[in-house]
């Protein structure tokens, strides 16, 4: 059986950069019938390496999960859960760090980061850093090994939470045989358009200029009309293939409404008219996405059934999983 994983961490509303660059080619995947089986979970309990407002915490798990399922996530298809859900993962996590040396862990890009911040800024090499997030990748490693996981989708920057993943599973196989864990393999995605904030740099929340995936139409048009522009007349001719709203209109638009739109940019354009180009095909790629995310959210216990399902459905790997690991780890 060729089983395909995917996590996501809650950390709010997703923007369009997510959709685009992970949202949308995770969810396709999970109809690819050159998998058979498609586990999605909300890794809830990463998110406590730095969340520290509980209810905040609640509301991003419910944004997460009916995001994924506005968007075309088919929970029939896949097996869509809460990490938190399945205990036998954070037993398996304790196995696992018994057999992960801790210079493993010291090379980790996550902590390895924080270091480099840290030092770079006269402070302790570890301050700030508390054990969760040190160990992180070892919970991740859990994570995919539970459910015997042969393919996790990634970015190039990722690459390094499989490959850790799949050295302690080759040697919890070397200690306690072959068929003990199932060695996952990375699958790298196709490198994903730029796709520029409202400020022309990648878009992304730490820069603070980010499109909302489900804002209100009126939130949504306010937003699109903060991106940055020059001061060029309305007559004056622009260079279409240089323009981060025609790099997000393409994202969204038909070879015809881009073609039309590049050619009113080299007659001349207003920057307030092609802002309203761009904000009528975003608007309608997700306008009927945006009503399902709302009822979702305004009916929270069809999420619950959803993920409740779903975490009976992961229960049941994660415990013939762990019957097996226990067995040939501690012989019972």
């Amino acid at each position: 059986m060729k089983t395909v994983l995917t996590g996501v961490k809650p950390t709010g509303i997703p923007h369009i950069g997510n959709y685009l660059g992970a949202i949308k080619p995770a969810i396709e995947m999970s109809n690819d019938d050159n998998y058979d089986r498609a586990l999605y979970f909300i890794a809830d309990y990463h998110a406590l390496t730095s969340v520290r407002d509980s209810k905040k915490f609640h509301e991003d798990v419910y944004n997460v999960a009916a995001t994924w399922l506005a968007l075309g996530l088919d929970p029939k298809r896949a097996i869509f859960f809460k990490q938190s859900d399945v205990k036998e993962v954070f037993e398996l996590s304790w196995m696992l760090s018994c057999m992960t040396p801790k210079g493993d862990m010291n090379r980790a890009h996550s902590y390895k980061d924080c270091v480099a911040k840290n030092t770079d800024a006269g402070k302790d090499p570890d301050q700030g850093v508390n054990v969760g997030l040190f160990s992180y990748p070892i919970l991740m490693a859990a994570d995919i090994l539970l459910y015997d996981t042969n393919f996790v989708p990634v970015g190039k920057d990722q690459i390094q939470h499989v490959e850790i993943a799949r050295s302690i599973a080759g040697r919890c196989n070397e200690y306690y045989g072959k068929d003990t864990l199932v060695e996952p393999m990375e699958v790298i995605g196709k490198e994903s358009s730029y796709i520029p904030g409202l400020d022309g740099r990648k878009m992304s929340k730490s820069y603070d200029n980010t499109i909302l995936i489900f804002s209100t139409e009126k939130k949504l048009k306010k937003t699109i009309n903060k991106i940055t522009t020059d001061s060029s007349a309305p007559e004056d001719p622009k260079d279409p293939n240089n323009c981060q709203i025609m790099t997000l209109y393409r994202l969204f638009a038909n070879k015809e409404q881009v073609s039309a739109l590049e050619k009113r940019y080299r007659e001349g354009i207003g920057w307030g008219h092609a802002k309203a180009e761009l904000f009528e095909v975003i608007n309608d790629h997700l306008k009927e996405a945006r009503e399902k995310f709302f009822y979702y959210m305004e009916n929270k216990h069809l999420i619950d059934e959803i993920l409740e399902d779903g975490a009976n459905r992961a229960r049941q790997i994660a415990q013939k999983t762990m019957q097996r690991v226990r067995s040939n780890i501690t012989n019972f």
